[in-house]
């Protein structure tokens, strides 16, 4: 059986700006290996925040949702895989296409829509839950499952 220790952090995000600050300090504190998952609504924000993890990570180019595509890959400080699996039907879909593979362990891997992965999903992650659309406030959750993402509570503004 495999158990993980779980922490959490509540951030409430005011303005896109506040959003931006918030990947920022994420990405400045990811390790090679680390899997991000962004959940929430359509408009909540997600690949926002994905851009901003990226330039956390030292991306220069321009992060898009990669829906159509599955899986962006950019360089950084660490390189980004930024996975999108949102057309696919189930986690063997994302399993057949590669999504998932092991030069991931050499830099972080970003999953928007990961509910998409089902059992696929590993248990060790951050997860970044987004509540919230519009010009609305957004209540992002930050949970650190397993010790290693403590880090990323620990950088939130």
């Amino acid at each position: 059986m495999v158990t993980s220790s779980t922490a959490e952090r509540v951030v409430i995000s005011t303005d896109p700006c506040a959003t931006s600050r918030l990947g920022r300090a994420l990405g400045e504190v990811a390790q090679a290996g680390d899997l991000l998952c962004l959940w929430g609504d359509l408009g909540a924000g997600k690949t926002h925040l994905a851009k901003a993890i990226g330039a956390g990570l030292g991306v220069t180019e321009t992060i898009i949702s990669p829906s159509f595509i599955l899986m962006a890959e950019y360089e950084g400080r660490l390189p980004l895989f930024h996975i999108d699996p949102y057309r696919l039907l189930s986690a063997e879909d994302a399993l057949a296409g590669g999504l998932i593979d092991e030069r991931q362990s050499e830099g972080v891997t970003l999953v928007e829509w990961p509910e998409r992965l089902g059992d696929a999903l590993p248990i060790h992650r951050l997860d970044v839950r987004i509540d919230g659309t519009g010009d609305l406030p957004r209540k992002i959750r930050l949970l650190a499952w397993g010790d290693r993402y403590g880090r990323f509570l620990e950088a939130a503004p």
